[in-house]
């Protein structure tokens, strides 16, 4: 069965995280551009460029792509490292889009969601015949590790947001529809139907669908106000 791509939201504070991975790797690996790219509909985008003034790219701009040549849908094709040092000495990359913007150079690796279906790519380019070492490889793998794990605490959080919102939502309509069921702020029994005061536990068997109001057994009233208690 093939697992359907989740979304994810990733917020601000985490994209400015991803912007200073992008902008580090492309000062270590000294090229003019770092890419983390996302999948986007029908579409891949830039989500974080590296910034220098000969970065071609910019955050927001998309490509489709189904049959795009870009070196990133292979990348996520193939769910596999690829690496390009001169695509204009390759004859299968030498008139890929990259081209036009003078990027003839390519290493880049798949990022994956939590449920393995993918997300985009990290990666990055050069205007000039790049071999790139075995040392920029290893980074730009902890780099994507890094990455995915931050996908990975999202799309937990999400999923815990989720169910604490249906949860809310369940409550509410117990309220609406069930009523209030008293509950002692004291020793947390519960008051029935018959006026009775029971333990929570035995009344939550016989009703999982309660919510619950403050009130005080008489118990507690005759523990705590003494003064005020005048039986039953």
């Amino acid at each position: 069965m093939i697992n359907e791509r989740i979304d994810i939201n990733v917020p601000k504070d985490v994209q400015e995280n991803w912007q200073q991975l992008a902008d580090l790797i492309a000062q270590l690996c000294k090229v003019p551009v770092g890419l983390i790219m996302k999948l986007s509909g029908p579409d891949i985008e830039v989500l974080i460029s590296s910034r220098g003034e000969e970065n071609p790219y910019h955050a927001g701009y998309k490509e489709h792509f189904e049959d795009s040549g870009l070196y990133c849908e292979t990348v996520i094709k193939s769910n596999k490292k690829l690496l390009v040092p001169d695509a204009l000495a390759d004859k299968k990359w030498k008139n890929n889009p990259d081209i036009k913007l003078s990027m003839i150079s390519y290493l880049g690796f798949p990022i994956m969601l939590p449920n393995k279906t993918p997300f985009g790519t990290i990666c990055v380019l050069d205007s000039k015949r790049n071999e790139f070492s075995l040392i920029i490889e290893q980074l730009m793998l902890k780099f994507k590790h890094i990455i995915e794990n931050n996908l990975e605490l999202l799309y937990m959080n999400q999923v815990l947001d989720d169910k604490n919102r249906r949860l809310t939502d369940y409550l509410m309509e117990i309220q609406a529809f069930r009523g209030i069921v008293p509950i002692c702020s004291s020793c947390k029994a519960i008051r029935d139907q018959e006026g009775q005061w029971q333990p929570i536990e035995h009344y939550l068997i016989k009703h999982p669908e309660a919510d619950f109001s403050h009130g005080m057994c008489h118990n507690c009233i005759k523990k705590l106000y003494p003064k005020f208690y005048k039986g039953s």
